[in-house]
């Protein structure tokens, strides 16, 4: 069984046991959340999409640790100009855990 789920502002596919990584969430480490905008579940080939959502479907999560990606360097140059920039910045992540799918 699995489903696609919007989890901060980003749908991800999720099956029970999964463990992701998401933009940063609110709540400490070994919390629990519940999302509920899912927005198709399949479970053994009985496929239901919602409009836009599945009525009463959710999935409950575990917040396993809050962590920074890897650098990513960001390098803007116009040629014969002399213009150079060297930026980069880490992105702020969430790793959970999906514990349960609720279907309706």
């Amino acid at each position: 069984m699995y489903a696609i789920a919007e989890i901060a502002g980003q749908q991800f596919k999720v099956e029970k046991g999964r463990k992701l990584y998401v933009n940063r969430l609110a709540g400490d480490e070994g919390s629990s959340l519940s999302f509920d905008k899912i927005l198709l579940t399949d479970n053994d080939g009985q496929v239901k999409v919602g409009t836009p959502v599945v009525k009463g479907a959710s999935v409950n999560v575990t917040i396993l640790r809050h962590l920074k990606d890897d650098k990513v360097l960001v390098f803007k140059k116009k040629r014969r100009k002399g213009y150079k920039v060297k930026n980069g910045h880490r992105q702020y992540l969430t790793q959970i855990q999906i514990d349960d799918i609720v279907t309706a």
